[in-house]
């Protein structure tokens, strides 16, 4: 056994009962399964794009927000977090995690919506999926197969939504959501996490760009309550830092009480193997009144952040670039590039879905000035 993972539960996923990947391979010499998985995620094509790919907002809106590769590391460290406490598998949730935004296009949720959109007369587009489409498909590195070549449970745990007929299309991967059955316990650690992460690392980024305000935050009891005890404690802190020590707290909070109410479950459920939590209500989550508290804050963040008018803004920007660009290559397919051009010739859509999924935002903007602006070429 790979010395990292030693001490795991018997529930806990091992790289040595891996599924295995649809190209067989042999073994890797000093690392586990799911090791070589995440660094075939971190050195590919995709993950890089991640840096200039927007959480909320754009990429040249300024040079200290998100991105999806900021948060994904966010993601990833949280998650190994939470795993480390209750015995899973480390080495699984840090590839879920570097690996589950590969597929998201570029604007975040705007530029997903608006493909969706173009896309829904020819099966749809989700990040989700495309996220496997990217690790399974389109990733060119390896000599013997397309794809990264990921082991089963790193694929399963990258997909976390799908429709039974887009499950029913993928097999065994997709069986699960066909029976009803849960994901490994890794893929329900990195939901959460990456629910932790986004939620508090928006506050932050609201705080900094001017759309939020302290005393808009006054009404959201998680982050209020944790404010007073800063302020009681630091009187004269200074605001930036009162914000990042208040955040601070928060996922603090959210990730021991994630701790406890998991070890309560799993301690009533008493599974002894993966397919042990396959078979058992969900075994990740937080108490009833964290949960609360993490709804409140998800719903402020929805009526004051994400549909502050100014993003909304850029969202409609965002919305007609995508369309734009979808509409204009699925009309003339030689205006695409070489390689895309040859993808188009079997399934055209699908392949200007690849094509524009895989921007990054300030490239999706010069495509399109290239393709609209007098005098760009």
């Amino acid at each position: 056994m790979n010395i990292a993972e030693t001490g795991l539960a018997p529930y806990a996923a091992r790289a040595a009962a891996t599924r295995g990947r649809v190209h067989a391979e042999p073994p890797a010499a000093t690392r586990s399964d799911f090791q070589r998985d995440r660094d075939r995620i971190v050195h590919s094509t995709a993950f890089r794009r991640l840096e200039y790919k927007t959480q909320v907002f754009v990429n040249h809106e300024g040079d200290l927000f998100r991105t999806r590769l900021t948060h994904s590391l966010e993601v990833a460290q949280i998650a190994r977090a939470l795993a480390r406490a209750l015995a899973a598998n480390e080495d699984l949730v840090e590839a879920i995690a570097l690996a589950h935004d590969l597929g998201h296009t570029p604007f975040g949720h705007a530029g997903q919506d608006a493909l969706n959109d173009c896309m829904r007369p020819y099966g749809g587009f989700e990040h989700n999926l495309q996220s496997l489409r990217v690790v399974d498909e389109l990733e060119e590195r390896y000599a013997a197969f397309n794809g990264l070549n990921l082991c089963f449970e790193t694929r399963e745990g990258i997909l976390k939504h799908c429709s039974a007929d887009n499950a029913r299309r993928l097999g065994e991967l997709g069986e699960r959501f066909l029976l009803r059955r849960q994901p490994p316990l890794e893929a329900q650690i990195t939901n959460l996490a990456d629910e932790i992460a986004y939620n508090n690392h928006d506050i932050d980024d609201g705080l900094r760009s001017g759309l939020l305000s302290l005393a808009q935050l006054d009404d959201v009891p998680v982050f209020a309550r944790h404010a007073r005890a800063v302020r009681a404690e630091h009187p004269s802190i200074g605001e930036r830092r009162m914000i990042h020590e208040t955040i601070r707290r928060m996922i603090n909070e959210l990730v021991v009480d994630l701790i406890a109410e998991s070890r309560r479950r799993i301690d009533a459920a008493a599974p002894a193997s993966v397919d042990d939590i396959r078979v058992a209500p969900p075994l990740v989550g937080f108490s009833e009144p964290v949960r609360d508290e993490a709804d409140a804050l998800k719903q402020f963040l929805r009526d004051h952040l994400y549909r502050h008018y100014q993003v909304m803004r850029m969202t409609e920007k965002a919305r007609r670039v995508v369309r734009e660009l979808f509409e204009t290559f699925l009309n003339e397919p030689r205006l695409l590039p070489t390689d895309h051009r040859q993808r188009a010739e079997h399934d055209r859509p699908r392949a200007i879905a690849d094509y524009v999924a895989g921007m990054t935002d300030r490239y999706a903007m010069k495509e399109h000035r290239r393709l609209f602006a007098v005098g760009e070429i």
